[in-house]
């Protein structure tokens, strides 16, 4: 077996377990959420803090890392519209949710694992660019595309109340709260004391396993229940269409290979719980996005690996 299979096999053979341990009912499936607010409140922050103060950018600012990836993620996003509303017939608010499902990776809970597996720290390092700006770009997009639809549809909504709102999320969340403290920390030019750093790579080492696990067994609480063609439909989008469009891309703009590579990786990974917690909030198409998340995680163990060869093959 290949270090490459090997590697993504243990990855989602993680996120199985976590399945199986709620299906089975060995551990209840609300255990999950309180696996994931550890993951996502503690384990994920501090890593990213970790890397934020001890990592390497080579002084040269993510544009084109950015720029690719967010390309990617117009291509998808259009798509994943167009398919919802013109070839099954759904209303542009849901339009709103095909979209952000057929373009917002699951960069979090299973990105940082699965790029730590297979390209190391200095993957990783460049992934923690990418995850600094997805989650604020992503929400003010979705929220903006939302807005105008709505308006267009006659329902006018308060642009003052709707900027609070993403503010308070976005300097809220501890994700963002960790990669911004790493950074202020490392503009002190101080060493962190030493029994800190304990503390801090003891959680951190963590963080990767938990979160696939965590996220397996939060599975168990979606499943899936009616829009299966439309939920197959974006995740082909997603898992297919935006890797695509990140790897021609990537090519058209002649990234470094490791940058080149990590863009299209982030680009295949499926959706996350991010694309249902959007709908949740717009209070439309809630089982359309759970329906994609599901099926394209598990689809993903199959597309993942065709990529990382691809990727192989490409770069070297």
């Amino acid at each position: 077996m290949s270090p490459l299979i090997e590697t993504v096999l243990f990855i989602f053979g993680l996120v199985a377990l976590g399945y199986l341990a709620g299906a089975t009912g060995y551990l209840k499936i609300q255990t999950g959420d309180a696996l994931s607010e550890f993951a996502v409140g503690v384990a994920l922050p501090l890593l990213l803090f970790r890397t934020m103060v001890s990592a390497d950018f080579h002084g040269s600012a993510p544009w084109g890392l950015w720029g690719v990836y967010f390309s990617a993620v117009i291509v998808a996003w259009t798509a994943g519209h167009l398919v919802t509303t013109r070839v099954f017939g759904r209303d542009s608010k849901a339009g709103v949710v095909g979209g952000v499902s057929s373009a917002f990776s699951n960069l979090v809970l299973l990105g940082i694992p699965f790029t730590l597996g297979v390209f190391g720290q200095q993957g990783f390092e460049e992934l923690s660019l990418l995850i600094s700006i997805h989650l604020p770009t992503m929400l003010m997009a979705s929220i903006i595309v939302f807005q105008f639809v709505s308006r267009r549809d006659g329902e006018p909504m308060h642009p003052l109340i709707i900027l609070r709102d993403f503010l308070r999320k976005v300097f809220t969340n501890p994700l963002i709260l960790g990669i911004f403290g790493g950074l202020l920390w490392r503009l002190t030019g101080l060493d962190m004391p030493a029994l800190a750093m304990r503390f801090v790579d003891a959680l951190a080492g963590i963080a990767a396993p938990l979160a696939l696990f965590a996220m397996g067994l939060g599975l168990n609480k979606f499943g899936i229940s009616g829009n299966v063609r439309p939920a197959l439909a974006l995740s082909a989008l997603k898992l297919v269409l935006m890797p695509a469009a990140a790897l021609a891309f990537v090519w058209l703009a002649g990234l470094p290979p490791l940058t080149a590579k990590i863009a299209v990786a982030a680009a295949a990974l499926p959706s996350g719980i991010n694309s249902y917690l959007i709908a949740m909030q717009f209070g439309t198409g809630q089982a359309l996005a759970s329906n994609q998340m599901t099926i394209a995680t598990a689809l993903a163990a199959v597309t993942m690996t065709a990529w990382m060869a691809v990727l192989q093959m490409v770069f070297g």
